[in-house]
């Protein structure tokens, strides 16, 4: 009876202790920091693309020689004039190079004259017969000579004058100096350069195009470009350059508008919001009430295309969801495709969590952070 007794409370432990283990095993809901999505109603936001202004052209000031800068003329944001001086090189190498040169030319004048003499003369008494033919060819031979040698020098002098000229770096077109890279006293050499120039006139925004938004980048397309540093008005532009290729790391094209009428408050290096007209006319208001805004923390990549992590309704497990992403912020991105009212998405943590794994949604600590 004791040993029946024995067995029996063992099998009992035995058991409870089966239970205990079976119980422990099945891990708890992990807490993540999701919310129930919601479409912005407002899709401007959406289609816009931030981009800057910028002058439709811009060159580097050069000099055509190499040198020792004396002296610059003009200031980082200075307006030049076209054929304006805005810096110079030391003339004195040129300039001894260019009276070396004339020298020679005269030199090479003054032989050509003795041999146009020299052939008069021949001429004449050779017709006479004075002088065997052979004479006569010699004496043209060297006015000949004497004739192209007095060519070169006059080329040399020419090349040696227009060196001179090179010290002396004139603005080709009216515009604002936007970068200094030389000073004086520095030695330059050929085609370094020494000024950026935006040249005056024509006015680009240029802005990154991803693919989504492509369709409203035409060449031609209208568009409308708000400025941060002049709220309140409104700007309109034409896409005037498209790249015909994407760039391989940003995977967006690079995309130039024309303002119509910028006017002198529109100043170059501006940051400004492009948003096509076709795009926003075409969509209509189911287009635009199909966007949502979540924070960047809430975006995650499977492969080399972007994601979220979403909760399922049915089982509170993890699904992993590629999104189309129309545009990126400072702390936020805009989803076009991918999402639907009312789904959960984590906001929090996506690096630490899986796909099927079972979670508790918790609402965020300070949910205005993550507001669209």
């Amino acid at each position: 009876m004791r040993r029946a007794a024995g067995a029996v409370a063992l099998a009992a432990v035995l058991t409870l202790a089966a239970c205990s283990k079976k119980e422990a095993a099945a891990p708890a809901p992990r807490p993540v920091v999701a919310v129930a999505v919601q479409a912005d109603g407002n899709g401007m936001p959406a289609t816009s693309l931030p981009g800057e202004v910028q002058s439709r052209y811009s060159t580097p000031l050069s000099f055509r020689v190499g040198g020792k800068i004396i002296e610059r003329r003009v200031r980082l944001g200075d307006a030049v004039k076209s054929g304006q001086i805005v810096a110079l090189l030391d003339p004195a190498d040129a300039q001894k190079n260019a009276a070396s040169a004339q020298a020679q030319l005269e030199a090479a004048e003054h032989g050509l004259v003795f041999a146009k003499q020299q052939l008069d003369r021949d001429q004449v008494q050779a017709k006479e017969n004075l002088i065997a033919p052979a004479q006569l060819e010699q004496t043209t031979n060297a006015y000949a000579s004497a004739l192209a040698q007095r060519d070169q020098a006059a080329q040399q002098a020419a090349l040696a004058k227009n060196q001179l000229q090179y010290t002396t770096l004139v603005a080709a077109h009216a515009g604002v100096i936007t970068a200094e890279q030389a000073d004086t006293g520095q030695n330059v050499s050929a085609g370094q350069a020494v000024y950026n120039l935006a040249w005056s006139g024509d006015i680009d925004v240029l802005c990154d195009v991803p693919e989504s938004a492509l369709a409203g980048f035409a060449l031609g397309q209208s568009a409308n470009v708000t400025l941060a540093a002049l709220p309140g008005r409104k700007f309109t532009a034409r896409v005037r350059e498209l790249s015909p290729a994407a760039d391989p790391q940003s995977r967006t094209w690079r995309a130039r508008l024309t303002l119509d009428n910028p006017g002198p408050d529109v100043r170059l290096g501006m940051t400004a919001d492009v948003a096509p007209l076709a795009s926003s006319q075409a969509n209509g208001a189911a287009r635009q009430n199909g966007f949502v805004t979540l924070p960047v923390t809430a975006l995650f990549h499977e492969g080399r295309e972007p994601a979220v992590w979403v909760v399922r309704n049915t089982d509170n497990a993890l699904e992993l969801r590629r999104v189309t992403v129309t545009r990126y912020t400072e702390r936020t991105v805009v989803i076009g495709e991918g999402l639907k009212d009312g789904e959960r998405v984590v906001l929090q943590g996506v690096h630490t969590v899986t796909a099927g794994e079972k979670v508790r949604v918790i609402a965020p600590l300070h949910p205005e952070d993550f507001a669209s």
